[in-house]
């Protein structure tokens, strides 16, 4: 690679990154930092490269002296003008101005170099000084090339370290809930088999007491006639136990002075309790899709060709180096389209369910116990009304 094209290969990407900013609209903003700061850090080592090992060799030179010292300060007023756009948001309308600024002022800078600066070093500087320059600069740039992807491969093995580290945090955080979760369900369990045990144990504590009850009614019917003996203990077992004793045992036949026994006809009746059970009534499915529709957008591209002209000298003095060989190289430029893609959010999808509520009236049918009453005294008096008449 030539000194040539090695000064003239960074302008280039510049205006790549320039037209490529142009094109980015107010809202990008996480477009516009990604290539202002390729365009920044471009600018920045090709001024680098430029004051490190060529224009020391130049202000050396008594006739280069002058264009060295202006080199340096295009170079400032550069660096400056950047560092301006660095510390303004990127999504201000200024700094879609002060950007194509800096882009005009770019291209002079170039331009001047190109024309004044490049002839000026081939004529200061022998072939062997500008290998030795060419090779310094390739090596500056190589090493800017491996800064930069070391400090990518950084930047990568720390977002992988970050998103490792939320990872290994949103699985402590699920297994913590999965835990609680656990705990609770084995404490339920453990409710339940308490309930379980007072149930068993309370029933066998019931049942001897039952048993008697039993053995004492099954008695008191055998006796036929007469007052059973009251059991204080068993009476005092009744009235503290009577709600788990089943129906037959609390329904116990009972005698009063001077009375027959008496049974006892238990009524009963259906109650209507109504439930509620949740029943699918249809899905709801919203599926969302890929459309593509063809899309075109004017563009405006410049270039740039090398324009050969003669023309007749003002004067015929000689300023500088005439009778050898020369050969000079001009790059011409052209801008492409480049196509880039950006996701943005268009519309939100709100999915939901709504809750409502509404009264229903159920019916059903219902059954219960009656009782019709029969007496022989109401039988005997329809008899003797007959006889009468």
């Amino acid at each position: 690679m030539t000194l040539r094209t090695l000064l003239q290969a960074a302008p280039a990407r510049a205006n790549e990154l320039f037209a490529k900013m142009s094109e980015t609209s107010d809202g990008a903003v996480k477009t516009r930092e990604r290539l202002f700061a390729e365009l920044k850090a471009e600018l920045e080592q090709h001024a680098r490269l430029e004051e490190e090992h060529l224009f020391p060799m130049l202000s050396r030179n008594p006739e280069t002296r002058e264009l060295a010292a202006e080199a340096k300060r295009e170079n400032k007023e550069l660096r400056a003008s950047l560092a301006e756009l660095d510390a303004m948001p990127k999504g201000d309308p200024a700094f879609a101005e002060r950007l194509a600024a800096l882009q005009k002022a770019f291209s002079q800078q170039a331009r001047d170099e190109r024309k004044e600066l490049l002839p000026a070093v081939r004529r200061a500087l022998s072939d062997e000084q500008m290998q030795g320059v060419t090779q310094r600069m390739e090596a500056g740039i190589a090493e800017a090339e491996q800064s930069r992807q070391d400090e990518a491969e950084e930047r990568r093995m720390r977002a992988r370290q970050e998103r490792e580290q939320a990872e290994r945090e949103a699985r402590a955080a699920e297994e913590a809930v999965l835990a609680e979760a656990e705990a609770q369900r084995e404490r339920a369990a453990g409710e339940r088999r308490l309930r379980e045990q007072a149930r068993q144990l309370a029933d066998t504590a019931l049942r001897p007491m039952a048993a008697t009850a039993r053995a004492m009614d099954d008695l008191a019917r055998q006796a036929g006639a007469g007052r059973r003996p009251e059991v204080p203990g068993m009476a005092f077992t009744r009235m503290l136990m009577w709600p788990w004793l089943n129906p037959t045992e609390a329904a116990v036949t009972t005698r009063r002075e001077g009375v027959g026994p008496e049974e006892v006809i238990q009524l009963g009746e259906e109650v209507l309790d109504i439930g509620k059970r949740t029943e699918n009534r249809g899905t709801a499915r919203i599926r969302r899709f890929i459309v593509e529709s063809a899309v075109e957008q004017e563009v405006t591209l410049r270039s740039e060709r090398v324009v050969v002209e003669r023309r007749r000298p003002v004067q015929d003095q000689v300023t500088g180096e005439i009778l050898t060989e020369l050969t000079l190289e001009v790059m011409e430029t052209e801008e492409v389209p480049v196509i880039q893609k950006r996701q943005r959010l268009r519309e939100e999808i709100v999915v939901r369910t709504e809750r409502s509520e509404r009264v229903e009236v159920v019916r059903d049918t219902l059954r219960r116990d009656e009782v019709a009453i029969e007496q022989p005294d109401a039988r005997r008096a329809g008899r003797a009304a007959r006889t009468a008449r």
